[in-house]
């Protein structure tokens, strides 16, 4: 019997090709996103669901779809996926860790950078007309070379941005959940601290952690006081992590002195307010666009739901309970 493939979004070509070699692919070239009762539809004699992170993946669907063997999430995160509604059917679940981390770690620093020295808004000012010539106090911003930064969440991409804050002579604090051990420490110059001294110590902030229950508003407005008055706090994490109400209040009232953002509560629509601050370099979730990265995301998807459906362990699976029992 021929394995169907639902892919919820436009990839690339040779992705699609590549799952026409084993399967039958339904996909969606329009990259119009499909609404939960489309793509339950859609998925209905389904085998697979290669998905990105905009598709909600829960136990309505799953119950609608009796022959799926796997979900392939186009992204390293997964909270659009009911991962124990999936483990209860029997549903692997997979995910793209690691080909994205250098990608994410480069946007971050875009988004340190254009915000500390400025960029977006100075850009704003030369298109709108308003430069008339240089001046001494011109649009001054922050520097980023031996700052203190701050990283809470220590993982893959976490340390990608340690490794790139060497080149800046900074001094590296980091809040995780498990220490370093002492070798990565040392490589990174970095130094674990609770999260308390790393909002008061550090000049720029990064988080890079996984959004959950446990990390809903992780930084909110009591966090955002804690921090420095001339601070620049970077969401490349995930919406909600960040309560965007007490952000642009922070924003606006110079608690702390610029942000650079690429996740929002509720994306795509988001906090409208931030539209008014010059203080705050704004992004559409595109950390780790680049042709290369996601090209490579979209293709694991595909190797992990091919795998799975050929009857091997995906190498990328999320719940290894149903891969146990098989």
């Amino acid at each position: 019997m021929t394995h169907k493939v639902v892919v919820t979004r436009a990839v690339f070509d040779d992705v699609i090709e590549r799952l026409r070699g084993c399967a039958t692919v339904a996909d969606n070239p329009s990259d119009v996103p499909l609404s939960p009762e489309a793509l339950a539809d859609r998925a209905a004699d389904a085998d697979a669901i290669v998905c990105a992170l905009t598709d909600r993946i829960d136990a309505t669907l799953l119950d609608r779809c009796p022959r799926l063997k796997v979900v392939s999430n186009i992204a390293v995160g997964y909270n659009n996926i009911d991962l124990a509604a999936c483990t209860a059917r029997g549903v692997m679940a997979t995910n793209t860790p690691g080909v994205l981390d250098e990608t994410t770690a480069d946007f971050a620093w875009a988004l340190m950078l254009g915000a500390a020295r400025r960029v977006t808004e100075a850009e704003r000012y030369l298109r709108e007309g308003r430069w008339t010539g240089w001046q001494l106090q011109q649009l001054l911003g922050t520097d980023v070379h031996h700052a203190t930064l701050g990283i809470i969440g220590m993982g893959r991409i976490g340390q990608a941005i340690a490794r790139r804050a060497l080149g800046f002579s900074m001094q590296v604090l980091y809040c995780n959940r498990s220490r370093l051990d002492e070798a990565t420490e040392r490589q990174l110059n970095a130094r674990w601290v609770g999260r308390d001294e790393l909002l008061a110590a550090s000049d720029f902030v990064v988080l890079m952690v996984p959004y959950s229950e446990a990390t809903h508003h992780m930084i909110g407005a009591p966090e955002l006081a804690r921090m420095k008055p001339g601070a620049v706090l970077v969401n490349t994490a995930r919406g909600g992590v960040v309560d965007d109400r007490a952000l642009v209040e922070a924003l606006r009232s110079r608690t702390i002195a610029a942000a650079g953002i690429d996740v929002f509560e509720g994306e795509p629509a988001f906090n409208r307010d931030f539209l008014a601050l010059d203080n705050v370099v704004l992004a559409p979730h595109i950390a780790s666009s680049s042709t290369a990265t996601r090209r490579a995301m979209a293709m694991l998807a595909a190797r992990n739901a091919l795998a799975a459906l050929a009857g091997e362990r995906p190498p990328n699976l999320l719940n290894s309970d149903v891969a146990d029992r098989a």
